[in-house]
């Protein structure tokens, strides 16, 4: 018997916060955070040290995934930020870089753990209140009745990410593609409880990005299909065609070994038999009016030559990922078993194409009404189409969540520069009752308060990349970024033009501030005024409901790791 090694005991780590490794553990996410942050982020490129493939983005979503964090503290934050993007899809890159800016703003404080959770709970209420009324100064109210606003956003989430590689015709191009497959989705007559429908994207791959399109239907590539003459498809008396829908494999090798044994009486052939049940499968298809049979898996040679001689399109290989989607454009209900068949899990179809994207060739499955589209999405490499497709999908996502909340927040930092504007101006008016209800002192309040307010500011400091100031206007609270080489003396109205979102276009007398970290800055005793917006096509946003989740995540993940006592690991 070999020697068994003596178990090891765990590990305790007390005040995990205060140990060197955490801060530099700290430092370095909020490092690679930061940089790949906005439209001038830079792309980190990932891989598992061991081979394998390789990761290039700026995208929160594939960095997460792709990054290894050891510590435990912080694999706390890491697995928070990936559950808000796997909810919202957007606002992964705010979330992080607010929860870390929290963490070291809020550590270095000369106050107790409980007592800053208190007053951050406090701040929280105070600016969702402001976020969710209708005197907010940073939200923008999103009519479906135009698309104006729609687009703003879609554009903001395109540009946000340079690895997809594109260029403004492209940007504009991809906008409208990815509106157009949205409203698709949309149920043309609404019901008690609409559902919305689905945009498939197919990949194409080593094509330009004008190449883009989306059609209505579903797509399934078919290589044996080439272009030519129409399908002859057999239809129905009110000219749709019937439409059979397989989950189950129909290419013959039904049985299994591994399922056991079968007993087959001498001269009988099993793999004749299941050809034969196959074949009048087949028949029965024909009977029945069928004109398209879509399968999962395998269709067997013979019934695809029979099902054709009899003007029925057979299609196999459609996947796992097409059946829902086929199953709800069609009415067709997935058929399990050959034994099975009923008129009533037919669907119906209104035509039947082929079509060809580059250098292959699809079935087009037209319905009569559709909540169901393609999206044939284009690029011209394999690292940019990866981006691209998790930049569409995030888009698409944040699309059905302002439907629910027809709300946007003002981007390019001005949101989270009004909401420090706004947080400071109420935390220098509040009563000493409520600093009595927290347990805290009015200079405890003041210092989480002011520690709250840099960690805003600092995301939309991690949109600088030029070396230039960011200012913030003591009128609207929003964020202004200067072109690098202008000495900090400067008549700052005349060196910016417009604010970081896009609607301030510098048209009044504004006062100016350095947004400079932790520096001795004056508090703005006003409230920072609602400006009326006109949307325009140079405006930025985000998503309403992801950026008030993040904001939420990240203070409540910064009050977790804060109140961490231990770190208990094992070590075997």
């Amino acid at each position: 018997m070999s020697r068994l090694e003596a178990k090891k005991p765990p590990l305790f780590i007390s005040e995990p916060l205060t140990k060197g490794t955490a801060c530099q553990s700290l430092l370095l996410l909020s490092r690679i955070f930061k940089s790949s942050y906005g439209p001038a982020g830079g792309l980190k490129q990932l891989h598992n040290g061991v081979g394998g493939c390789v990761c290039t983005t700026s995208q929160s979503s594939a960095l997460l995934r792709h990054l290894s964090v050891s510590d435990p503290t912080f694999r706390v934050l890491t697995a928070s930020v990936q559950n808000h993007v796997s909810r919202f899809s957007d606002c992964g890159l705010f979330t992080a870089i607010l929860c870390c800016g929290l963490i070291e703003n809020f550590r270095s404080l000369n106050v107790a753990p409980c007592t800053v959770i208190k007053i951050t709970r406090h701040l929280l209420s105070l600016c969702m209140d402001y976020l969710k009324s209708g005197a907010c100064g940073c939200r923008v109210p999103v009519d479906f009745s135009s698309v104006e606003t729609l687009a703003c956003l879609v554009r903001s989430i395109l540009t946000s990410k340079p690895a997809c590689m594109l260029n403004k015709t492209e940007v504009e191009h991809l906008t409208r593609m990815v509106l157009k497959a949205f409203l698709f989705t949309v149920p043309c007559h609404v019901e008690t409880n609409a559902v919305l429908g689905k945009c498939v994207i197919v990949p194409v791959k080593g094509r330009r990005v004008m190449d883009s399109t989306v059609l209505p239907g579903l797509l399934i590539e078919t290589p044996e299909m080439q272009l030519g003459k129409p399908l002859a498809v057999k239809r129905t008396g009110s000219n749709m065609i019937r439409i059979a829908l397989f989950c189950v494999s129909m290419s013959g090798d039904g049985f299994n070994p591994e399922e056991g044994t079968i007993a087959v009486h001498r001269g009988i052939s099993l793999e004749m038999s299941e050809l034969n049940q196959l074949l009048n499968v087949g028949k029965q298809l024909v009977n029945d009016g069928v004109g398209l049979v879509v399968c999962q898996k395998v269709i067997h040679p013979s019934l695809k030559q029979y099902l054709k001689e009899n003007h029925v399109v057979a299609v196999d290989r459609a996947g796992l990922s097409l059946m829902e989607p086929l199953s709800r454009m069609t009415g067709a209900k997935p058929i399990a078993s050959m034994h099975l068949l009923s008129p009533g899990c037919y669907g119906s179809l209104k035509d039947v194409s082929i079509e060809k994207v580059a250098s292959k060739h699809f079935v087009h499955l037209i319905p009569e009404d559709t909540v169901i589209c393609s999206f044939i999405l284009c690029n011209r490499s394999e690292t940019a189409w990866d981006e691209l497709k998790r930049v569409c999908e995030t888009a698409e996502h944040v699309l059905q969540l302002t439907m629910k909340e027809p709300l946007a927040l003002l981007g390019g930092g001005c949101t989270e520069t009004h909401l420090a504007s706004y947080i400071r101006h109420k935390s220098s008016g509040l009563s000493t009752s409520t600093f009595k209800d927290l347990g805290c002192s009015q200079t405890q309040y003041q210092l989480v308060a002011d520690g709250f307010c840099h960690s805003l500011e600092s995301v939309a400091l991690s949109l600088n990349r030029d070396g230039g100031e960011i200012l913030t206007d003591m009128v609207y609270g929003h964020c202004w970024f200067v072109p690098s080489g202008f000495p900090s003396i400067s008549d700052w109205s005349d060196v910016v033009s417009k604010c970081g979102c896009g609607i301030n276009g510098n048209t009044e007398d504004l006062s100016w501030r350095i947004l400079e970290g932790w520096s001795c800055s004056p508090v703005i005793q006003g409230c920072p005024k609602e400006l009326s917006v006109k949307v325009t096509d140079f405006m930025t946003l985000d998503c309403f409901a992801a950026k008030c989740s993040g904001l939420q995540v990240a203070l409540e993940t910064a009050n977790l790791i804060l109140d961490l006592s231990y770190v208990i690991e094992d070590q075997n």
